[in-house]
């Protein structure tokens, strides 16, 4: 900036806002006119001097994303140095406050013996804090040798109970031979039981199987007696509506019959007068 005779705001630059963005318009705006006056020189570059600068900047991506990573962190610097520098009228009226103050020999010598005094009281408690260690070690260790000394034992009497043979293991031998026997015995019994259970089911099974096939042929025997009795019973019906039609026709040959007679015997009445 002194070298191109700009004149930038630095604090204006660490508030990272509006202000800042005008400060910074000024180097842009002079790198902007120094562009536009090198593009007709661009343009009598070659085709190969182009694709080496693509080339080389697709090259450096990793560059350009630490250059991102940089600026944003230059930002944050910024805002909190802003930050810092807004709070630099307090701190400098208490600098300037704690500077004019004389300084007193009593009173320094009175805090660094306040501070000589809490050092050797924090050295103190760690020495306790050590010899509580090394108490609380001595302890431990004792422990630990009471514990291996009973471990020990425990192990010997284990040793002396297994080489030991109980009185009673014998019994508990045969006690144990008659239960795998009994044992088996049972799941042979029980393979035994759930077989005749399966042949069981399924005689039961026959059973009814052929009991309904026996009721279906019951049914259909029923039925066709029931068929043949309507058959019979309207063969029947059929024979005594012929026989009403024979007498029918009886009768009205015997009324004819009548006629016939009573006719001749008037004309033999009036042959006769």
């Amino acid at each position: 900036a002194t070298k191109a005779h700009i004149k930038l705001n630095t604090k204006k630059l660490y508030q990272a806002d509006g202000y800042a963005v005008k400060e910074l318009l000024k180097v842009t705006s002079v790198l902007y006119g120094a562009m536009n006056t090198k593009g007709v020189e661009r343009a009598d570059v070659s085709e190969e001097d182009s694709s080496k600068f693509k080339f080389d900047l697709g090259s450096k991506i990793a560059d350009l994303k630490a250059a991102r990573q940089l600026a944003s962190e230059i930002t944050s610097k910024g805002a909190s140095l802003y930050d810092l520098l807004g709070k630099e009228v307090e701190l400098r009226e208490a600098r300037t406050e704690s500077i004019a103050r004389p300084l007193e020999i009593n009173e320094a010598e009175k805090t660094m013996k306040i501070a000589i005094d809490c050092v050797l009281e924090q050295v103190q408690k760690t020495k306790d804090m050590l010899n509580n260690v090394a108490l609380d070690e001595a302890n431990l260790e004792a422990k630990i040798e009471k514990r291996k000394l009973e471990l020990e034992r425990s192990q010997k009497r284990l040793q002396t109970l297994q080489s030991v043979r109980p009185a009673f293991m014998d019994e508990y031998e045969k006690i144990e031979e008659q239960l795998q026997k009994q044992y088996s015995s049972y799941l042979e019994k029980f393979h035994n039981l759930t077989y005749m259970e399966q042949l069981l089911d399924d005689h039961r099974r026959t059973e009814q199987e052929m009991f309904e096939e026996a009721a279906n042929m019951l049914r259909l025997m029923q039925n066709r007696l029931k068929e043949e009795e309507q058959r019979l019973l309207q063969s029947r019906n059929d024979d005594d509506s012929d026989i009403e039609i024979q007498e029918d026709e009886g009768s009205d040959s015997e009324v004819e019959d009548r006629q016939i007679m009573k006719q001749r015997i008037a004309s033999g009445t009036l042959l006769q007068g």
